[in-house]
């Protein structure tokens, strides 16, 4: 990016960022324009005639009239959009349809308006003036970015509507931009094969000097794209060297051609990788460039493999950039290194389920201004993609209000729950306890899930560990003995039933190259690389089927 057009993003990007903190002090306000200017607009959708839209004049009458529906009530309209069909959902046309990763459920759609893309697009700008604040305040110089997305679509409907990830949508939507702000040429993100894609991305952010900023969906991506630099290395420096490009990758014919009229010889920086490569034996995001910033998801799982970060990225600062899915987008990040997000009240209408409610057909909701720090919820969004008090099973936690409007930090997905009687651990849980372990046993895990035993009632904890490459784990039975310790003390429910109901856990280490298996799968099944998630706490007794298991160990000592 040159610096005009780096000073033009910033300057804009600042300007929207404090236009949205001046309306955080007036959240009641901001909210209730944002729900009636889209009841307005969409009252007379099918949806909207369908539930009554154009009678609702208060914010009560919404609660009360319009019900919390699950998507299997959205699908018939859905489908209608796919066929082709106007004025279903939204009163937009529908340009694009959101596919959900499904690696935590049945995949969706999600319909996306260019006036859906633009309510994104202003919680990425936000965000983007939280960081560009953030950098200055730290010294940190803006750059370049290093992407690794793939923007093919999966498809079109029978009315010709693309669809795909929510990250395709996003940059293909927005390639003017993308174009501008990238360390390689668009081009990059076009290879269909991911090991390609991954390679040709390295390969020009390597050449370009002003690479500042890696980013990645989730942080396993991004540990994925340390592990292509680590182990292409050798290949990349000859490529840099040569001006040419390896023949070996899987490139379409036209495509290749393209890159390599883009793409051209600089032996001075193949020395330097090479001279890197040499004194420490490998080549790492923060040996190869001068980072200001890894941008990945905060919260929930990420915690996990954020652990690995330093090993890679040294101390360089992490921002979690936006908290969103293919539904909607809840929260902009504001801080570097900080899980928590400020509620992203002019992009979608928010409401949240407090815990003594989870269980209700219908549940009665708080409002924004009327939410707990310290208290749990689950959050429903109103918004421009045709969605309606639509409840994704996000668990949020308000950790404080930014002026007046809510600092929310996702935890996990309502659904991962998992219950060997009724003690229902969640995924945090799970987390919590593993990275105590990590640190107390000094050991790295390259992942780890947490299943139920097939042949006992009531059912063991199955902890499934796979140790990260060079990792010895010297004594599994402290280790499963320690994981009952510390999930007791953060799981009151937990350490009760362990008293009399649920069995003591059992540790299962994994042959390597497990989790690359489930990977594999998860592909197979249609989930977009760029969206894996591996579920840490998983009640599907066939999960694991066929992983090899090296060891297994129970607290007592036995196997």
């Amino acid at each position: 990016m040159s610096n005009l057009m780096l000073s033009v993003v910033s300057a804009r990007s600042r300007q929207i960022k404090a236009d949205f903190v001046r309306r955080t002090d007036r959240v009641v306000e901001t909210q209730e324009k944002f729900l009636f200017t889209l009841l307005k607009a969409h009252r007379n959708t099918a949806w909207g005639q369908d539930h009554g839209l154009e009678g609702i004049q208060t914010i009560d009458q919404f609660r009360d009239r319009i019900p919390i529906l699950p998507y299997r009530e959205y699908e018939p309209y859905i489908e209608r959009i796919a066929q082709g069909e106007p004025n279903v959902l939204t009163a937009d046309p529908v340009v694009y349809l959101n596919l959900t990763s499904g690696s935590t459920g049945k995949q969706k759609l999600v319909p996306v308006t260019q006036r859906a893309r633009r309510a994104r697009s202003l919680v990425n700008q936000i965000s983007t003036g939280f960081a560009v604040d953030a950098l200055k305040r730290q010294n940190l110089p803006m750059g370049k970015l290093l992407l690794t997305s793939s923007v093919q679509l999966l498809g079109r409907t029978a009315g010709g509507i693309a669809y795909g990830p929510v990250s395709v949508g996003d940059i293909r939507l927005n390639q003017w931009l993308y174009q501008q702000v990238v360390a390689h040429p668009f081009e990059a993100l076009q290879p269909g094969d991911s090991l390609a894609r991954h390679y040709i991305c390295l390969l020009f952010a390597l050449q370009e000097r002003n690479t500042r900023i890696v980013g990645a969906n989730f942080p396993i991506l991004g540990l994925r794209l340390c592990d292509y630099l680590e182990n292409y290395a050798e290949d990349l420096i000859q490529d840099m060297q040569t001006g040419e490009i390896a023949q070996w990758l899987k490139l379409e014919p036209e495509l290749r051609a393209k890159l390599e009229r883009l793409w051209t010889a600089n032996p001075r920086r193949s020395a330097e990788l090479r001279h890197i490569l040499k004194t420490e034996g490998r080549l790492t995001p923060r040996s190869v460039w001068n980072l200001s910033a890894v941008i990945t998801a905060r919260g929930g799982t990420s915690a996990f493999y954020l652990e690995r970060y330093p090993t890679y990225f040294g101390d360089t600062p992490i921002f979690g950039g936006i908290y969103a899915s293919a539904e909607a987008a809840f929260g902009a990040y504001h801080d570097l290194n900080d899980d928590s997000t400020i509620l992203a009240i002019r992009s979608g209408f928010f409401e949240f389920i407090p815990e003594d409610q989870w269980q209700a057909n219908q549940p009665k909701t708080l409002l924004p201004w009327e939410v707990t720090p310290g208290n749990r919820y689950r959050i429903l969004v109103t918004n421009y993609n045709g969605l309606y008090r639509y409840d994704i099973g996000d668990v949020v936690e308000v950790v404080g209000f930014y002026n007046q409007t809510p600092l929310i930090v996702f935890r996990h997905r309502l659904g991962g729950l998992l219950s060997s009687t009724t003690e229902k651990t969640t995924e945090f849980h799970a987390i919590q306890v593993m990275q105590r372990l990590q640190q107390e046993f000094r050991l790295v895990l390259e992942n780890f899930c947490i299943t139920l035993s097939d042949e006992d009632i009531p059912p063991h904890y199955l902890v499934n560990i796979e140790l990260a490459p060079g990792q010895v784990l010297s004594n599994p039975q402290a280790f499963i003995q320690q994981f009952d310790r510390h999930l007791k003390a953060i799981h009151i429910s937990y350490e009760v039933k362990r008293r009399d109901q649920v069995p003591p856990p059992r540790l299962r280490v994994l042959a390597p190259g497990s989790f690359d298996i489930l990977r594999q799968r998860l592909i197979q099944r249609g989930v977009p690389e760029s969206q894996l998630k591996f579920p840490h706490i998983n009640d599907d007794r066939n999960w694991l089927a066929g992983v090899s298991v090296e060891q297994e160990v129970a607290t007592d000592g036995g196997v």
